[in-house]
């Protein structure tokens, strides 16, 4: 996989964005297949099963027939209420499931989105073990049905997504792939990937930021919370191990599952590399 960095040229987006694991669905941003990385052992990830993407709501007509190609069935959401503005996506066959969690802490005031910003200008990384520290510790229950739902249903497609598909879909897709043994590495890249995916809709989520009067007295700290660093996604797979001990043992305590349910998936998602 060709190495992303935070500013890529447009030739470099382009080329990306029109290759695997992105896929083209009109209307859809970010939207990749999660499946066909290497656990190191002759198998891969299993292809064609779990797919991510940002907020899939602007969906077209045209959009649509190219989503029904790919067999989805089932949509998880995990964004808040405050955070949908329209319909959910529409289309026909296809279950759409709330998995915004319950237990989290959302911003009450422009007083704490400032201090957030003003943390994410001043230290990134800090700013961002800081925020996914608080999904893993509250997000756990939306985890858990959406490993759940890929246990039980190891043959029907499904797509999770959030706002950008970048923070709460990256986590979980991390906690997915980490599970089925791809390197740290290979996470970290596809986390990165987001940056090139939301390139086609950037400057309408800059308009709308700069819409928001707290962020646009700190855009620097915007800008720096709308990356997707490599390291970022590092650091939250050595804190899922030194504070968590380790995926499992994560997927256990927090997101309810079993023993058997871990051997399950593992044994339902990935095939040999010929099936790549």
């Amino acid at each position: 996989m060709e190495q992303i960095t935070q500013n890529p040229s447009d030739e470099t987006i382009l080329k990306i964005i029109n290759t695997p694991p992105f896929l083209l669905v009109d209307g859809i941003a970010n939207l990749r297949d999660t499946g066909s990385y290497s656990n190191g052992d002759g198998t891969i990830v299993k292809p064609g099963y779990l797919y991510r993407s940002a907020d899939p709501s602007s969906i077209t007509e045209k959009g649509k027939e190219q989503f029904r190609e790919l067999g989805i069935k089932k949509v998880f959401d995990f964004r808040i209420p405050a955070e949908i503005r329209r319909a959910r996506i529409v289309v026909e066959g296809v279950e759409v499931v709330d998995v915004s969690a319950v237990k989290v802490p959302i911003w009450s005031d422009d007083v704490e989105i400032a201090k957030e910003l003003q943390l994410f200008a001043e230290d990134e990384a800090e700013a961002f073990r800081i925020t996914y520290r608080g999904m893993l510790l509250n997000r756990g229950s939306a985890f858990g049905i959406i490993f759940r739902h890929l246990r039980d249903h190891p043959e029907e497609p499904c797509l999770i997504h959030c706002a950008v598909g970048k923070d709460r879909t990256g986590i979980a897709v991390a906690l997915f792939l980490k599970l089925l043994g791809v390197s740290d590495e290979d996470i970290a890249k596809d986390y990165a990937l987001t940056t090139p995916g939301l390139a086609p809709i950037l400057p309408i989520l800059t308009a709308k930021a700069q819409s928001v009067p707290v962020f646009r007295e700190n855009w620097d700290g915007v800008v720096n919370m709308g990356k997707s660093p490599p390291q970022a996604m590092h650091d939250l797979l050595k804190m899922l191990d030194e504070e968590f001990g380790g995926v499992e043992e994560y997927l256990k305590t927090y997101a309810g599952l079993m023993d058997d349910d871990l051997v399950l998936l593992r044994r339902n998602f990935t095939v040999p590399s010929s099936q790549g």
